[in-house]
């Protein structure tokens, strides 16, 4: 095993984009600048310990936190029995926005910890011990959300078995503009709601808007990523739990919108656009939509973050 270099890393775990409308737990990309904030200490008493959570009640017992199971795996694949790692998590992705709470906690974790082993796990496998985090999160094992967060931009789950995760070209012009108004939609809840058996169809059309989205990711053709942003399975089942979603769609199109949909589970809501200004119209419109609700949101406009998981001083 190599010799550890550090005893400490502070890290910046994205939020992240799961699903983008038509990739179902295979496509997701991560955010810039709304995330997660973790410090990782090697310690002298072995195993994981989570010594700090603020901005959210979540536990402190590793077995039941997400980071914590994440790291568990990880270090159970490493096999020195002898190791410690403590870690502290400041929250600032609220858990059930559906911008990926748990997967940035995961994935930080994660990939902080290998900055402590001397980058002893290549990325496939941190995404594979992140995925375990998700598992207790929500009950399946997805990586739409972790995988980004690790690798950064755009990313595709070709395969789960064997796990096979590919990073996609990522538009130096394509920002993203979320929604998220403050109530809570579970993960689990979200899937539950779901069908498990769709007509051939509609599963065909899926199939042409992913590789449609990925085409137009790799040509940074806009209109074409544009049509590709549909989802005929998931999000008209989904959407009844979003108040004024099908509205919110529709006039943040015509404020410049490329297109968009739920972002993960929900309830918050994504909107691709080309460029800051148009991303930042598409945020006022969802202001001027939100406002008279009596729902309280937050709106986050983003470039697509290339970067992943991240040491920050």
């Amino acid at each position: 095993m190599s010799k550890q270099q550090l005893s400490s890393v502070k890290v910046f775990s994205p939020a992240t984009v799961a699903n983008v409308a038509c990739g179902f737990d295979v496509i997701g990309l991560a955010m810039d600048g709304t995330g997660d904030e973790m410090e990782l200490r090697i310690s002298d008493q072995p195993g994981v310990r989570i010594t700090a959570i603020e901005g959210a009640d979540l536990p402190l017992e590793a077995a039941q936190n997400v980071a914590g199971v994440a790291l568990m795996a990880m270090l159970q694949e490493y096999g020195q029995p002898e190791l410690g790692i403590e870690v502290s998590i400041k929250k600032n992705i609220q858990p059930g926005s559906g911008i990926g709470s748990s997967a940035a906690s995961a994935a930080g974790a994660v990939a902080g910890a290998n900055k402590l082993l001397n980058d002893h796990f290549p990325p496939e496998s941190l995404i594979r011990f992140a995925m375990e985090g998700e598992r207790l999160a929500c009950g399946t094992p997805h990586a739409d959300n972790v995988a980004p967060a690790i690798m950064g931009g755009f990313t595709l789950v070709r395969s789960y078995q064997p796990l096979d995760v590919i990073r996609l070209h990522t538009p130096e012009d394509l920002w993203v503009t979320v929604i998220h108004p403050q109530i809570e939609v579970k993960t689990s809840d979200a899937r539950g709601i779901l069908k498990q058996q769709v007509l051939l169809r509609d599963a065909i059309r899926q199939w042409g808007n992913v590789g449609a989205l990925v085409a137009g990711l790799y040509r940074e053709d806009y209109a074409l990523i544009s049509r590709a942003l549909e989802d005929v399975i998931v999000e008209p089942i989904r959407s009844i739990l979003i108040p004024a979603f099908h509205d919110l769609k529709l006039r943040c199109k015509e404020a410049g919108a490329l297109g968009g949909g739920i972002s993960g589970s929900g309830p918050s809501v994504f909107m691709l656009s080309k460029g800051a200004d148009n991303a930042n119209a598409v945020a006022a419109m969802m202001e001027s939509i939100y406002a008279p609700l009596g729902v309280d949101y937050r709106i986050h406009v983003s470039r697509i973050s290339t970067a992943g998981v991240r040491v920050i001083d």
